[in-house]
């Protein structure tokens, strides 16, 4: 799918506040983490942790806008090749803005040349899962891991996509 009205670019100080809530209400919208992880606490830890991303992280991060509206972001930390957050606003998602996001991503680590594009997510995301398979990641590792950001254990996946031939 071609998006045309999309433009993809660089956060600026001014998209904190509106990166950070619609992170929360993506994550808040999907089915992936069940009722067992969605007490107050972890609610309200969450939040939290989507209002302070923009401003903390020490990787970078990447908004889709449609017009003057930011539907989507993504983001990369840690290490140059791992793209920790991808996240499209409930309203926008299965509109090719995911893709989008996650292409442009890929096409940054590529013309850095690096060879492999890494994202983990919930093993229940099976929407994200399919977006990724689709766009060539194939899932290399299966297990529980303990989110930092929720402060609970969640079943995970890893996932990769060759990016350049060596």
């Amino acid at each position: 799918m071609v998006v045309t009205d999309l433009t993809i670019r660089k956060i600026a100080a001014a998209d904190h506040e509106v990166v950070g809530a619609l992170g929360f209400a993506a994550w808040a919208a999907s089915d992936a983490f069940g009722d067992s992880y969605l007490d107050p606490d972890v609610i309200a830890r969450v939040r939290h942790e989507f209002a302070i991303f923009p401003e903390e992280t020490k990787g970078e991060i990447f908004v889709a806008e449609r017009g003057e509206t930011i539907v989507g972001w993504g983001a990369r930390e840690n290490q140059p090749n791992y793209m920790s957050d991808l996240w499209v606003h409930p309203d926008h998602q299965g509109k090719g803005v995911g893709r989008a996001l996650l292409l442009h991503l890929c096409e940054v680590m590529a013309s850095e040349g690096l060879a492999i594009a890494r994202l983990d997510t919930h093993a229940g995301n099976e929407g994200a899962i399919r977006l990724y398979e689709r766009c060539g990641f194939t899932i290399v590792w299966r297990g529980r891991e303990f989110s930092e950001s929720m402060g609970v254990e969640l079943e995970k996946v890893h996932l990769e996509k060759r990016l350049v031939d060596r």
